[in-house]
């Protein structure tokens, strides 16, 4: 019955992807747009870094460039957008091409185990069935499906903590800028030159490129802020539009906001801490009742044998 049953569902799906290839969906305006900029900002992109891979990178990540250019495409074809995707990746200086071709290559790579399993099986003398090992590398392709988004997510929420972190410091310097006589938009620069690291050189990349783009600052900023999802960066672009031509209100407005963001962080801290000590606490109850089982079971067995 689970033969018939796992042979019918590989049936199905054959057949559905058959349609589907045979069938494909027209993608609309929207979609075509957005592939033709993502073809023109990708051959831009090849071009500026043709001068600067050597031949052996290219021989070494040449199958995985072409597979996740194969999966860009697709999903632009189909319309899929990935924003918050698109944001993590940004966030973390990743390209979506290596992040599908991870995804893809990962699961097709536990997919090709499954003759030398069944191999493996038949020397150990477990014998030659094709289910249990077919299983286990089913399984096994799951779990690397989805095991770069777990990794992205983690590693973009640390990074997401930290540009958090900076955006705080980053209001108190503009806050000084502005209580020192300067406007807006050169205290947003003389504050964003003040500061080291990832984070204040991508806010101030963002504020020299408004500056060169005829944009206003605060409107780098919010685009910055959808960029990589930072909600922090979206409300200080939202305040800064609303009383740009208030000198002392945007000044208390921004102090009010880094206290607040501050107090924020400050309370997750203690949240983070309260649960490493809980569970400390919990290890330590296991490692108490584990030392009492120990000590009680020579005396429960000598009960019990006689």
């Amino acid at each position: 019955m689970t033969g018939a049953m796992a042979a019918g569902a590989v049936v199905g799906l054959g057949l559905y992807v058959l349609a589907r290839a045979l069938f494909p969906a027209r993608p609309g305006l929207a979609a075509r747009m957005a592939a033709l900029d993502a073809a023109r900002r990708r051959d831009l992109a090849e071009t500026q870094a043709a001068g600067r891979i050597s031949p052996t990178l290219e021989r070494v990540g040449g199958m995985r460039a072409r597979v996740g250019g194969e999966l860009v495409r697709l999903c632009e074809a189909r319309g899929w957008r990935l924003r918050s995707v698109r944001a993590d990746l940004a966030l973390t200086e990743r390209s979506l091409e290596a992040f599908l071709a991870t995804k893809f290559l990962l699961p097709a790579a536990a997919l090709l185990f499954i003759p030398l399993i069944v191999a493996y099986f038949a020397v150990l003398g477990l014998g030659s069935s094709v289910q249990i090992p077919a299983w286990l590398c089913v399984l096994f392709a799951v779990l690397f499906f989805f095991f770069p988004d777990m990794q992205l997510k983690q590693e973009a929420q640390a990074r997401r903590q930290d540009f958090r972190h900076v955006v705080g410091a980053f209001l108190d310097l503009v806050s000084m800028n502005l209580a020192g006589g300067r406007g807006v938009p050169e205290a947003l620069m003389t504050a964003a030159n003040v500061g080291e690291g990832w984070a204040m050189h991508r806010i101030r990349d963002a504020l020299a490129n408004a500056r060169i783009t005829g944009q206003t600052p605060w409107q780098a900023l919010g685009r910055l802020g959808d960029e990589l999802d930072i909600a922090e960066l979206r409300d200080l672009a939202g305040a800064l539009a609303l009383v740009a031509d208030d000198g002392a209100q945007i000044r208390a407005s921004l102090g009010a906001r880094a206290a607040s963001m501050r107090s924020r962080e400050l309370s997750d801290l203690e949240g983070k801490a309260g649960e490493r000590s809980q569970s400390m606490l919990v290890a330590q109850l296991f490692l108490c009742a584990g030392f009492l089982i120990f000590l009680a079971y020579p005396a429960l067995m000598r009960v019990l044998a006689s």
